[in-house]
């Protein structure tokens, strides 16, 4: 299992979700993933939970403050970037806006939460101490990230302009379009259409397992909800999962190349 020591700037390198219920979500996540936790302190009887497999970070979860309320427990995306700061003045001559100016996270790294044009947030890492995943690509670990937008064509200028990105959309039905860095696929990007009406845009990401609806039905045991149920594509088979305290996630399996 190859241990990630480095992110290329535009690459996809973390996952963190934000949740009502950080007990019953550790609950649910270990148990679907066999994932463990390593806590650490942030203050104030809270903890940062990451989430390991084979004793390498594969993402991190922690409890919604009092301030968030209002935000739904959610997971996010995050970009390696060398300079968070240049980056984020340029999500702003882009279009998108900043959620908060950049920021030291102890000696760990510095980051922001930025919004594209669409309105779809994505967290920005430059790294100090910690890369972000130690693993990728494998089961239980993050392989993919999606964005689900009402306007593909202003998102893909914006993160092509932004990462320097390559959209590549496919021919198939419904639209799909790939987003490639520096010669490796990484994400991709599909239009929100009338079935998810109210479902503003947003990121996911994937995590690959051995058996999509093997995990799926394991999700469900465990207190979760189907949101697309498994379906077939070229590359495997994949479905998007609710959590119980309703973070949609997806999984995918993978065929042998």
């Amino acid at each position: 299992m190859p241990v990630i020591t480095k992110f290329e700037p535009g690459s996809f390198c973390w996952a963190e979700l934000m949740t009502s219920d950080s007990d019953a979500a550790k609950k649910f996540y270990t148990q679907l993933f066999g994932w463990g936790v390593s806590e650490l302190p942030m203050g104030e009887g809270q903890f940062y939970s990451m989430m390991q497999l084979s004793g390498k970070s594969v993402g991190a979860l922690y409890q919604r403050d009092k301030d968030h309320q209002h935000v739904p427990p959610h997971w996010a995306c995050y970009v390696a970037v060398s300079n968070v700061d240049e980056s984020a003045r340029k999500v702003a001559e882009l279009g998108g806006k900043t959620l908060m100016p950049p920021f030291d996270v102890f000696d760990v790294g510095r980051m922001t939460f930025a919004a594209d044009p669409t309105g779809a947030t994505l967290g920005l890492w430059q790294a100090k101490s910690h890369i972000g995943a130690g693993i990728v690509n494998e089961p239980g670990s993050v392989c993919w990230n999606e964005i689900g937008t009402n306007d593909e064509q202003s998102a893909s200028k914006f993160y092509e302009q932004l990462f320097g990105w390559t959209a590549k959309p496919l021919p198939m039905t419904p639209p799909y379009t790939v987003f490639n860095n520096k010669g490796t696929d990484i994400g991709g990007m599909y239009k929100l259409d009338g079935s998810m009406e109210g479902v503003p845009p947003h990121w996911i990401p994937y995590f690959q397992v051995k058996d999509c609806d093997e995990t799926v039905a394991k999700a469900n045991s465990l207190g979760g909800q189907t949101v697309v149920p498994a379906m077939d594509i070229s590359v495997g088979r994949f479905a998007y999962v609710q959590d119980p305290q309703g973070a949609v996630f997806a999984v995918i399996y993978l065929k042998p190349r």
